[in-house]
């Protein structure tokens, strides 16, 4: 097999490939003077099993071009197997019609990774698990939490632990965190005037003098997290934290964080961060390169990749 990175996260990409000892791919992928994407495979991938990683994350609309260019060059140079990794799969908030005359992106996504030639999609926490029916093609989406049930084993003491899901749509996420770590759960009732916002409208259990952890799996503006954190301080927590699997971060989300009443947040690397976030000192990043990597070997191999969660 070959591993081929585009520019989006090559962080992880090289993590990844030093996981599996094997090297990326040869490849330029670069701009046109117009801002164009241009892509050349610099090796013979004829009749290879080819896995292309590359998060849709911010600029979402020239990662995804580069996804879809790469994808149709190595169609063009026969290779036998293209399997998109996506650790980081944008557009996924827009998965169903919350209003009228407006899209699904989500599924529009999905309809040109196959499009483009792509015969198998590896992504990692969804934002919705229905997105994954959106493909016709396979498509595995690993989970982040036995990574992060992992390191909040190694970090916090288990007695007094309770985990928060930020939201009622998060609770299936945040009740199986909870279980693997045998923590007791709470919910978050918030409602969103519009996109973006998030109010606090009440806490679901008892939270005083409990260690409390938020659990999803997208951080954007931060706002959402900071109001949950101040609400639960507010009912009587002795420290709030928050473990995200995406850190979008976009606006003024490090600042909300380093002045608010988190006291720590620790994200995965499916997203390669800027320096401000790299120098904050409340932000923290658990790599799943691992994880990838065996999810790969596993694809490759054509083994399970669902054992992986056992």
């Amino acid at each position: 097999m070959k591993l081929l990175s585009g520019n989006s996260n090559r962080v992880l990409a090289g993590a990844i490939a030093a996981h599996l000892d094997m090297p990326l791919t040869k490849a330029q992928v670069k701009r046109f003077a117009d801002n164009e994407v241009f892509a050349m495979i610099e090796e013979n991938v004829r009749g290879e099993d080819v896995f292309v990683i590359q998060s849709t994350s911010y600029p979402a609309n020239d990662n995804l071009m580069e996804l879809l260019i790469l994808t149709d060059a190595l169609v063009r140079a026969s290779a036998k197997r293209i399997t998109a990794v996506v650790p980081y799969f944008g557009y996924a908030r827009q998965d169903r019609k919350t209003d009228g005359r407006t899209p699904i992106s989500a599924k529009l996504v999905a309809n040109l990774i196959t499009r483009a030639g792509a015969d198998r999609v590896l992504t990692m926490d969804l934002h919705a698990g229905q997105i994954q029916g959106f493909f016709d093609i396979p498509t595995d989406n690993l989970l982040a939490t036995p990574v992060l049930a992992q390191d909040i084993k190694e970090n916090y003491p288990r007695d007094n632990l309770m985990i928060i899901s930020p939201d009622v749509g998060g609770v299936v996420r945040a009740r199986s965190l909870a279980k693997r770590l045998d923590a007791d759960l709470a919910i978050v009732d918030k409602r969103r005037p519009k996109a973006g916002e998030s109010e606090v409208m009440n806490i679901i259990g008892d939270v005083e003098g409990r260690r409390c952890i938020l659990f999803d799996d997208i951080v954007d503006s931060g706002g959402t997290l900071v109001n949950a954190a101040k609400a639960l301080m507010d009912k009587g927590a002795t420290e709030v934290s928050a473990y995200i699997s995406h850190g979008v971060l976009s606006g003024p989300a490090v600042q909300r964080v380093a002045d608010g009443p988190l006291k720590e947040l620790v994200i995965t690397d499916s997203i390669e961060q800027p320096d401000e976030v790299l120098k904050c000192p409340k932000i923290r990043r658990v790599s799943v390169a691992p994880l990838i990597g065996e999810a790969i070997r596993r694809i490759a191999n054509e083994e399970s990749v669902s054992k992986l969660f056992d």
